[in-house]
């Protein structure tokens, strides 16, 4: 196998390699002037970069006068990269090319069965059929990001103790190590929110925005922050610490011990919207959820999310407040962090219009010197595949460090 920093000779070539994918077609008029290199030095880096299949050109650019420019952008096909999202409800394994262009994709459900043993031997198995599938070399692979739910070990590659898996064995886990083993490729391990975060930059076809922050709402609350398109870190692994924050200190007891009463995880979250539904039902509150269980305590995510789209008043109202109380959360962090540009996603978000509106809205409301601190709010690009595609992105950054 090729060593990742051994793939691009020098460090000045590895610059120039940035500088294109991240235009994504680049002028070598442009490569001189950002790079401040001689015109022999690139001519001779940019001649190496082809013989290599690291770029290609690209066809000519507009004419000032004389001979139109070549432009220069990335090979995709140089290798492939491997990009792996492990949730609480699903894995998802994507195999792309180095454009990002998904080549091939499998997706699991955690059940109560997928043990952290069942799934790794579904990862290998799929490797292999997607590598035999597609004719790609075990050398033309640069290996596997890994987006997980934390806590997590990023340096030794450790799923630490995630909460709600359904199946036993999620703690302590060498996920890294036991990838690598099976294939001598590398594999990289990190959160979730902050490979979703960074599959967001990268999607974003100006990378324009050098402050973001992305949120993402379900079973419960994970953020990351990303500053001049690199992942901001904390001292200790703590992406579900926004969860905790406190929104009423008098308010609903934390699902589990160690948490505080009246966080912004127990009024935003799947599970405190199944419990609000319930508490109310069991007061005596008549709606079309009496209609889809028998008893308050049945009452599930899918169930709420039915009667919303069909607008009944009690899921509405359950929503509502709880979308409410997301935008308070949300103005608290953009009160500290003042990031540019807000990505929301998770279950939340994603399954209807009315969280994203009233969330917005509220955030914005409620955020200090508004509207002259103008910040910017979306649900994405990239979906369910963005933790994948971000932790290919992850492995894909490793080309030029």
């Amino acid at each position: 196998m090729i060593k990742m920093n051994e793939r691009i000779p020098g460090r000045n070539a590895k610059e120039i390699y940035k500088l294109i994918r991240t235009q994504g077609v680049a002028l070598k008029a442009d490569l001189l002037e950002k790079s401040k290199l001689t015109v022999s030095t690139l001519t001779r880096i940019l001649e190496e970069l082809i013989s290599l299949g690291l770029i290609l050109e690209a066809g000519f650019g507009e004419s000032t006068g004389g001979r139109k420019p070549i432009l220069y952008k990335i090979n995709p096909a140089y290798a492939h990269v491997f990009g792996l999202d492990i949730s609480r409800t699903y894995s998802k394994l994507i195999l792309f090319d180095l454009d990002l262009k998904i080549v091939d994709t499998v997706r699991w459900s955690m059940t109560t069965s997928m043990t952290p043993e069942k799934l790794i031997n579904e990862i290998i198995y799929a490797v292999q059929t997607m590598m035999t599938n597609h004719n790609i070399a075990l050398a033309s692979c640069l290996g596997m990001g890994i987006g997980a739910v934390g806590p997590l070990d990023r340096t030794q590659g450790i799923i630490r103790s995630p909460k709600y898996f359904p199946a036993n064995g999620w703690s302590n886990v060498p996920i890294c190590q036991m990838i690598e083993e099976p294939f001598g490729f590398p594999v990289m391990l990190d959160n979730g929110t902050n490979t979703s975060i960074l599959g967001e930059y990268w999607a974003s076809s100006q990378y324009r925005y050098q402050h973001l922050l992305y949120v993402t709402a379900g079973v419960g609350i994970r953020s990351s922050m990303m500053t001049s398109g690199k992942v901001v870190y904390g001292a200790v692994d703590m992406e579900g610490s926004i969860g905790q924050m406190i929104i009423q200190t008098d308010g609903p007891p934390p699902r589990e011990p160690g948490g505080n009463y009246g966080s912004l995880e127990s009024y935003v979250s799947i599970y405190a919207l199944e419990q609000k539904a319930q508490s109310l039902l069991k007061s005596g509150r008549k709606c079309m959820l009496n209609e889809l269980v028998y008893a308050p305590e049945d009452v599930r995510f899918h169930h709420l999310l039915y009667a919303l789209n069909e607008k009944d008043p009690l899921a509405v109202e359950i929503f509502t407040q709880s979308a409410t109380c997301f935008g308070i959360g949300l103005a608290n962090v953009l009160n500290i962090l003042h990031p540019e540009h807000v990505i929301l996603g998770g279950p939340l978000i994603d399954t209807n219009d009315l969280f994203f509106a009233i969330a917005k809205e509220v955030a914005l409301e409620k955020t200090y010197d508004s509207p002259s601190y103008s910040v910017e709010f979306s649900r994405g690009k990239l979906g369910s595949d963005g933790i994948a595609t971000g932790a290919a992105v992850m492995m894909i950054n490793q080309l030029t460090e």
